[in-house]
């Protein structure tokens, strides 16, 4: 057993918070898992689009949960980001990457990826600027526009398709889902590693009293532009991945309903809770794609009803007090620490019962024993009746 899982286990055994570990492990886990039923055959291609979609999500959502959950403003333009990578991303693949999709695609998908959330921060640096120096509603109302505007630019643009969309390079499955979820893992790793850090505190500080971070000389308006434009580097890697996902791109998919849902992502796991924004992306993922598959027909039109009550109910039962009790009982972390004392007490050895006189053997001062040499210097000393044994004299107990 390696020192590290030594180290976490004693850890766990002490009781001490284990922190930026868990949430990887699942990731990894997961990726492995599917990544191997992937290979082997197992998986439809049905589950592994979901898969991807859930995996381009969860980056959406966590990069808007930088802006929202940690910096404390309200952005309703991600979508805009999105389609920004989302349409650079695919226009580089499919026209001007041919020959090297063909060659290497997963280069392809990598270089893509670069260059489409660098043009979504270049977007996001511009906007953010004078954007800013705005709160509140006001922010929100801007990049609610900017989002509209962007939508309706690639509707009209010829070069990108216009409003039948574009088409893109459509790559194996399998692919995308190992791409996706390795880039989930990378997006988690950077924004937790950020958070954690001197420039995290910042940010935070800004969010709880803006005032109070401006007179201990944080530089405001450099840490919100600096937010702004990652949460918008992300979204638009999460585009890229979503182009790669889809036979054609439609700018219609991209408009502020979907800000929004990836807002309610954000809301629902917590604000500034990563790990709840990867479990809540996942959980409405899934319940988007299942009422699509069941709810047929006539019965289509319930679906968006349908969707709104679950989440309705997800929120009571995050914030009523009379479910307080019920949820502390079956909360994730008591099983998660239960999990964990179990795997303390199955790799931690058992300590054998000591017999008590080996233990008081074990604890005598052998050092006042003496050695062989003294012995012999002991047994070879003549004693005449003058060498009597006087023994050492008691000290005098105090107060004499």
């Amino acid at each position: 057993m390696s020192n590290e899982f030594t180290t976490y286990l004693s850890n766990v055994k002490k009781g001490y918070k284990v922190k930026n570990h868990v949430t990887y492990y699942v990731l990894l886990a997961f990726i492995a898992v599917y990544g191997i039923m992937g290979a082997c055959g197992a998986l439809k291609l049905s589950q592994l689009v979901l898969l991807q979609e859930i995996g381009y999500t969860i980056i959406a959502a966590v990069s808007l949960s930088l802006v929202v959950g940690f910096l404390g403003e309200l952005s309703l333009g991600h979508a805009a980001f999105m389609s920004l990578g989302a349409y650079i991303g695919g226009y580089m693949q499919t026209y001007v990457f041919g020959g090297l999709t063909a060659f290497s695609p997963l280069l392809s998908i990598i270089v893509a990826m670069i260059i489409g959330g660098v043009v979504a921060a270049v977007f996001g640096f511009v906007i953010g600027l004078p954007a800013l120096r705005l709160k509140g509603d006001y922010l929100a109302i801007v990049t609610l526009a900017f989002c509209e505007i962007v939508k309706t630019v690639f509707q009209n643009s010829n070069a990108f398709g216009g409003a039948l969309g574009m088409s893109t390079y459509k790559y194996p499955q399998k692919t995308m889902f190992l791409v996706s979820f390795v880039m989930v893992v990378v997006t988690v790793a950077l924004i937790q590693n950020l958070i954690r850090s001197k420039h995290g505190r910042a940010i935070m500080a800004i969010r709880d009293n803006e005032i109070a971070a401006r007179a201990m000389g944080v530089n405001v308006t450099y840490y919100k532009l600096m937010v702004f434009v990652l949460s918008a580097f992300f979204a638009g890697i999460a585009g890229v991945l979503f182009s790669n996902g889809v036979n054609r791109i439609d700018s219609k998919v991209f408009d502020y309903n979907y800000s929004i849902n990836i807002l309610v992502m954000v809301v629902l796991g917590g604000m500034g809770n990563i790990n709840g924004t990867i479990i809540a992306s996942v959980l409405i993922v899934f319940i988007n794609n299942k009422l699509g598959v069941l709810l047929t027909g006539r019965l289509a039109a319930l679906k968006n009803l349908i969707y709104a009550l679950i989440l309705i109910l997800i929120v009571i039962y995050n914030n009523a007090p009379k479910l307080k009790s019920f949820r502390e009982k079956h909360n994730f972390r008591v099983y998660w620490n239960k999990f964990t004392a179990w795997v303390v007490k199955l790799f931690t050895k058992k300590q054998p019962a000591v017999d008590p006189a080996k233990e008081t053997e074990s604890n005598a001062d052998w050092s006042k024993i003496p050695t062989k040499v003294e012995m012999d210097a002991i047994l070879s000393t003549d004693l005449t009746p003058d060498d009597s044994y006087v023994p050492d004299k008691p000290d005098k107990p105090q107060g004499e």
